[in-house]
């Protein structure tokens, strides 16, 4: 069975344009990567049901509760083979105060010496045409999925 991850697409209505919050992930492999690079805040359902993943792995990865109401989105496929749970909700996230977990590796490889990596190492507010860049590819479909949801076309 493929793996499962759960996450939420945070959006919000300002002027003319919805906008939504994407994340960067930290670490040495992603540090020279942008278009092409950003998620959903999201992670591996453990034991929970899957909404409740995704609200954990959000605070987790930006340091915030995000309350609903959420609506669910829908299931996404990714090209790895992973299926991406994700949940629509509304909210205004001041992303200069993310505070993300950490995550430990071997850096560089095979030295032997053992550093530590934010998860996350920025967030961004982007409207939907920035975000169609921003993301990975298969969490693009969520986009139109958001546009749909809030008839904003």
């Amino acid at each position: 069975m493929a793996k499962c991850s759960a996450g939420l697409l945070i959006y919000r209505r300002g002027g003319d344009d919805t906008e939504v919050l994407l994340v960067h992930p930290g670490g040495p492999f992603w540090v020279k990567k942008d278009d092409g690079a950003w998620s959903i805040p999201k992670g591996l359902v453990e034991g929970e049901d899957e909404l409740t993943a995704a609200q954990r792995e959000t605070r987790e990865e930006i340091g915030i509760t995000i309350d609903g109401p959420f609506t669910r989105l829908g299931d996404y496929k990714q090209p790895g083979g992973k299926i991406v749970i994700a949940w629509s909700v509304e909210a205004d996230v001041d992303v200069a105060a993310i505070k993300s977990n950490t995550f430990t590796m071997e850096w560089p490889p095979k030295s032997g010496t053992m550093k530590e990596f934010p998860e996350v190492d920025r967030a961004g507010w982007f409207t939907l045409a920035e975000a169609e860049v921003k993301m990975l590819k298969g969490q693009r479909p969520m986009l139109s999925d958001l546009v749909a949801q809030l008839d904003v076309g």
